[in-house]
């Protein structure tokens, strides 16, 4: 599979989807409280998403090798990497809880997810959550053409491993489109220039799955999806969908809602 380049209508199209994804987090998040189930976070998205007339990417999403994905999006607690799937458990004070959404509208997919803290959490927790977020954005502000994806990569890995913490390396962000996913992958460790140089009109997801101790994983139980820490550790994933203008980068999955930029990104 090759590298997709979006012309102007294509461009727009991801724009609206990407715009969208981000309008469901915006939607669940005064609702990610103690008490609730991520199974009823899931049933929220599914009735918001009928509301935009969109169309959840996840919900019977069936890869090679894989069962059938069962739920409108991902949920994943605490020391769940990525992939959760929703369930009945109440999440309680201190938890944290990635949620992770990819929408198709008119063909085209937007796939963002944000980390929410559920109530008063650990400081560990807390810094864990906010690293991940600056460690996407340290990789998002060199998104420009002729920046190389390993420039990316060792970006985030340098911030997050400088900070403590480790970087998943089995899962990357994606090429998206009117496919769930794409080439290039994306990968959140590396080194500097290497891999597909940029070009004006790609468009990608940045994804990073930090984690509080050590890198490894594995699967979690027998439902072919959940990925969990190795060593029971937190983990943390923050995703945008950005475009590569003609100069730079243009972050699609931003709405009303979502958290500003760190401060760096401005300055």
């Amino acid at each position: 599979m090759s590298i997709t380049y979006k012309d102007a209508d294509g461009i727009q199209g991801m724009r609206v989807a990407c715009k969208l994804a981000s309008e469901v987090l915006d939607h669940l998040t005064t609702h990610i409280v103690p008490g609730i189930t991520t199974r009823e976070i899931d049933r929220l998205a599914s009735e918001f998403m009928k509301v935009q007339g969109t169309k959840s990417a996840t919900l019977g999403y069936q890869p090679p090798g894989y069962p059938a994905y069962p739920a409108s999006l991902c949920t994943s607690v605490n020391h769940v990497v990525c992939h959760g799937i929703p369930n009945d458990k109440p999440l309680k004070k201190g938890d944290i809880v990635n949620v992770d959404v990819t929408v198709i509208k008119d063909g085209w997919f937007g796939d963002t997810s944000r980390m929410f803290l559920v109530g008063e959490v650990s400081i560990v927790a807390k810094r864990l959550c906010a690293l991940t977020f600056e460690a996407m954005w340290h990789g998002i502000v060199h998104v420009k053409p002729g920046v190389r994806l390993g420039d990316i990569g060792f970006a985030i890995q340098k911030f997050a491993e400088g900070n403590g913490f480790s970087v998943v390396r089995e899962f990357c962000g994606h090429g998206i489109g009117q496919t769930f996913h794409e080439e290039p992958q994306v990968l959140h460790y590396g080194k500097p220039g290497t891999l597909e140089e940029l070009k004006p009109g790609m468009t990608f997801t940045i994804e990073p799955m930090i984690n509080a101790g050590r890198r490894e994983i594995k699967e979690f139980g027998n439902d072919g999806w959940t990925i969990v820490t190795k060593d029971h550790s937190l983990s943390a994933q923050w995703e945008h969908t950005v475009l590569v203008t003609g100069s730079g980068y243009e972050v699609l999955t931003l709405s009303a809602g979502s958290p500003p930029p760190p401060p760096f990104v401005n300055a």
